[in-house]
């Protein structure tokens, strides 16, 4: 299993615009035939990052076609114009 974990962090990092967009996150779920599962968290400790998104794929394949899929494109276009900064890791487990 292929698990991406990216950490979000806000321009304005007000709790209104951290909801807003853990929910624009939450929508891609169940409408990505490619993703086995989506979480979002939010930071309690108000640290470098308001978000994580953490998703999951049988293979690399399958995070490549999430990647590109119209759903996500549409989201990350939301994301993108709220966001100051990111970072990801993705890795394999073998559960």
């Amino acid at each position: 299993m292929i698990t991406n974990n990216l950490f979000i962090k806000l321009k304005e990092r007000s709790k209104n615009n951290i909801e807003e967009a853990k929910n624009k996150l939450i929508s891609m779920k169940g409408g990505i035939e490619t993703l086995r599962d989506l979480r979002v968290e939010i930071d309690i400790r108000k640290g470098s990052y308001d978000l994580m998104l953490i998703t999951k794929y049988d293979s690399l394949e399958d995070l490549e076609a999430y990647l590109v899929h119209p759903i996500h494109m549409e989201v990350a276009k939301h994301i993108g114009s709220v966001l100051e900064s990111q970072a990801s890791l993705c890795y394999e487990s073998i559960d």
